[in-house]
């Protein structure tokens, strides 16, 4: 890619996100440049929006980070498979959260691998999974902050996340409630002990800007 094509997307994305308000502190935004940092600004104009309105409707998901995810993760490519059998849209292995979602649609077992790389399955279940980590994060009051929780728990796991705050998972909540979403994110930047914790936030919470 052209040098000065880089530094347009770079531009697009900062401009994307210095639009929205409250927003976490400067330098939380240009700590991790990672490799995901060249992805397109948005999806291409239509591209598997009836599907992921359809699911974010049904599971009760906020359409605009269903979309980051998936920007994140694959780019819109449904059939990228990671080293570790992540696969399609919304990268998902089919022993963990297919099995999940699988469950929670009254389904035994887990989805095939042609399931995951079909788009409009991807995406189902990606939104079914992402439901269940939300009720989990119920308890958290602040929107914005409930949705930095979800984004880190989507890669990380909920556990992994509250025991950053307490073992109990009851006080760990009241720590989180305690706190205003920048100092949220700065806490998972800070304190997470999963290396890639911090930069997948600053990775889909740019992208999630950059596309309100």
């Amino acid at each position: 890619m052209k040098r000065h094509s880089i530094g347009l997307i770079v531009a697009l994305l900062l401009t994307g996100c210095a639009r929205q308000s409250p927003e976490p502190p400067r330098q939380a935004l240009t700590t991790h440049p990672g490799s995901k940092l060249l992805m397109p600004v948005t999806p291409p104009a239509g591209l598997y929006s009836d599907y992921i309105h359809d699911s974010a409707n049904i599971y009760g998901v906020d359409e605009t980070l269903v979309k980051a995810i998936i920007q994140v993760e694959s780019g819109y490519n449904p059939s990228v498979v990671s080293k570790s059998n992540a696969i399609g849209l919304m990268q998902l292995k089919a022993s963990t959260a297919g099995r999940d979602a699988y469950r929670l649609k009254g389904r035994h077992g887990q989805p095939s691998t042609h399931e995951l790389k079909d788009a409009a399955t991807n995406i189902d279940l990606g939104t079914a999974y992402l439901s269940l980590l939300q009720k989990q994060l119920a308890g958290i009051s602040n929107p914005e902050t409930r949705r930095y929780a979800l984004t880190v728990a989507y890669v990380n796991g909920v556990g992994a996340l509250l025991r950053t705050f307490s073992a109990n998972r009851d006080a760990a909540v009241a720590q989180i409630n305690a706190m205003t979403p920048q100092q949220f994110y700065q806490h998972v930047q800070r304190k997470h002990p999963a290396p890639q914790a911090p930069r997948y936030l600053w990775k889909v919470n740019t992208a999630y800007r950059a596309m309100r």
